[in-house]
């Protein structure tokens, strides 16, 4: 019977204090794992980043080798994982079991993408030079990331020893020094431009829609951007997606002749809990692991240009904004701000906010407001639209088309830095394996699939300065000055997340999550309600139109800072702070990290599951020593029974 209790005891014990990122270890083994030392990258040139003119005739072929490039890199970057034990006694072996491979797969590939491009074309000369990758240490990332401040707005690193490293739940990032407080970041944000507006709303993806596609960049391949999204609007998103089944799909939008899709990768917490994609690519297998956090709020909104009248954008327009390969690539395309509510006149590129008590976190996306007049695409799926300079003006041959201004907020507390995550968990982004989840490579994606009288109703309340939405059928009221003498901007839906969902889910819609599978915040009771007004920012630090040769095609990165939660339950805004001038956020110099992936096509279900909560399986594994225990108490139990009846 003493034996028998003690297995139950022992086990019980043992259960309660399991834990820690996905099982593994303790919390204080997490906050160790935070704590150490930053991960190696491997680093290659982004080919489809230079491939500027590939006839229309091969780019099918180009995409889907073009995909298998970024297959190549999440797998030499598992494996390079897998050896990191065996690499740290002899970094040379590095070369021959994970880059010289890599090179050669390369190597392969791009002869398959040049004999591609020769057969409707000109061959081109010298893309094997493009085959060679870097394997960069983390400390000799540019600028020194791990040991140098934010640029972003000013602020000082504040995560102590977990500012120089870290692994994350997923093995990937990202580290302390990925976060930065916001009340050390100066206002940096511009004023938004005078003139009308249109909002549409598309809801907050209550629909779960999820998938590791990217039917922009990599049409036809199952998992092409190797980590997952959220989708709103058109319900038809995935890989395998004609220009006619966009058209033809439902939509979650208010206004049913918005067809049009946007998406952007997913946000996590990683707290310990696994979704249903813990083991499939995309997910877990590339280390983007944890919790989906659903969008408090998601605000749509066209704006217009400050020198002149709009143009409409043409049906099918593809637009990518933000570089999600930036961690590598540098930050010249990185163009996604973060921010708080009740400061977002202060914009961070790259560093996730530290956001005091009452205050949620804001993810905001400017995208290209110039168009070439001629192609709904390019081959890098950039060089066809461009951003205005500063005055508003567009590159000669361009033209003003509507400026999709993106506003996601998130009800999630700042993380604990200084116990990795224990007390608070950690948030980040989905991203490429190798990009380790940096908030600099941030990404957001639109396709336009307006109705033609929309988009007519669209540019018509633009630049005749009204304020439209759903139900206004172009009869917005004017778009005057607001209180602050700016430009009238466009008033969200006072609901989170905007408009009824009118569609019904499609096949590929994930369904609903269960209210549990939803992340927790504690109650806060002083928290003041937060507006659905977006700030009235202009793009926070748009990149000029670069050279496409160098223009590297995803997204941003972070670091730390000080305590952020406030005794008062309200958010505390720095009084001392000069006003918000034009000046743009700088983006740190430093250079990228990355982590790794593997292929297959993405699970049918994303509820969350919670490790050693949910599988019968896991339970079971866990419990069978209890079990065992109960059995011997038990028999020992009928034992003294019989023994004392035969006594007496």
């Amino acid at each position: 019977m003493l034996g028998g209790g003690g297995l139950v005891a022992a086990n019980v014990y043992a259960s309660a204090s399991e834990g820690g990122w996905s099982g593994q270890g303790s919390g204080d083994a997490a906050g160790a794992s935070l704590r150490s030392a930053g991960m190696a990258t491997i680093d290659c040139p982004d080919v489809g980043a230079r491939l500027t003119d590939v006839p229309e005739a091969a780019r099918g072929d180009v995409d889907r080798e073009l995909a298998q490039l970024d297959q190549q890199i999440a797998e030499a970057y598992q494996r390079l994982q897998q050896s990191a034990d065996a690499l740290r006694q002899d970094p040379q072996a590095a070369d021959n079991s994970v880059m010289n491979p890599l090179k050669d797969k390369r190597t392969a590939t791009l002869g398959r993408i040049a004999d591609a491009i020769g057969r409707a074309g000109n061959r081109p000369d010298q893309l094997d030079a493009l085959a060679p990758c870097t394997l960069r240490p983390a400390e000799a990332a540019p600028g020194g990331e791990s040991a140098a401040p934010s640029q972003s707005g000013g602020g000082q690193d504040q995560g102590g020893q977990g500012q120089n490293g870290g692994t994350g739940q997923g093995g990937n990032g990202p580290v302390a020094a990925d976060y930065a407080d916001i009340n050390s970041v100066q206002p940096n944000a511009p004023k938004a431009p005078p003139g009308g507006t249109f909002r549409t709303e598309c809801g907050v993806n209550e629909n779960g829609l999820f998938n590791s596609d990217n039917v922009i960049v990599a049409p036809g391949v199952s998992n092409g951007a190797h980590h997952f999204h959220d989708y709103v609007g058109n319900q038809s998103n995935t890989a395998f997606a004609s220009d006619q089944d966009l058209a033809d799909a439902r939509t979650s939008c208010a206004d049913q002749g918005d067809r049009s899709t946007y998406y952007w990768p997913v946000l996590r917490l990683q707290n310990g809990k696994q979704e249903r994609d813990a083991g499939a690519p995309g997910g877990g297998t590339e280390g983007n692991a944890g919790q989906i956090v659903t969008p408090k709020e998601v605000t749509l909104t066209f704006v217009g240009s400050p020198s002149g009248k709009v143009t409409e954008m043409p049906r099918l327009l593809r637009i990518i904004t933000g570089d999600a390969k930036a961690f590598v690539n540098g930050p010249a395309n990185a163009n996604a701000s973060w921010s708080c509510t009740g400061f977002e006149d202060r914009q961070l590129k790259d560093k996730y906010p530290l956001c005091p008590s009452g205050s949620d976190v804001v993810r905001s996306f400017h995208f290209q407001s110039c168009w070439d007049g001629r192609n709904a695409d390019s081959a890098n799926h950039r060089t066809h639209v461009a951003f205005a300079d500063a005055q508003g003006n567009c590159p000669e041959g361009f033209k003003a088309i509507p400026q999709l201004v993106q506003r996601i907020v998130y009800d999630v507390d700042a993380p604990s830095l200084g116990d990795g995550g224990k007390g608070t968990p950690l948030f980040a982004v989905d991203s490429f394996p190798e990009q380790q989840h940096k908030p600099v490579t941030d990404h957001g994606d639109f396709i336009n699939v307006f109705d033609e009288g929309l988009m007519r109703t669209m540019v018509d309340c633009i630049n005749s300065g009204r304020d439209c939405g759903p139900g206004d059928d172009g009869k917005g009221d004017g778009g005057g000055d607001d209180d602050n003498g700016n430009g009238g901007t466009a008033q969200p839906s006072e609901q989170p997340g905007g408009g009824q969902n009118t569609a019904e889910p499609s096949a590929t819609a994930e369904p609903e999550k269960p209210a549990e599978s939803q992340p927790e915040k504690s109650e806060q009771p002083g928290k003041p309600e937060q507006s659905a007004r977006p700030a009235d920012t202009a793009p926070a630090g748009q990149p000029a139109q670069s050279d496409p040769a160098d223009a590297p095609r995803v997204d941003a990165t972070t670091a730390p800072a000080n305590t952020t939660k406030n005794q008062g339950g309200t958010a505390q805004r720095d009084e001392s702070s000069a006003p918000a001038t034009a000046a743009a956020p700088q983006v740190s110099e430093s250079a990228p990290a990355q982590a790794a992936a593997v292929t297959t096509p993405p699970p049918a279900n994303l509820e969350p599951q919670a490790v050693g909560n949910g599988g019968l399986a896991e339970t079971g594994a866990n419990l069978w020593p209890a079990a065992l225990g109960v059995l011997l108490a038990a028999s020992g139990l009928v034992m003294l029974l019989r023994a004392r009846r035969l006594r007496y």
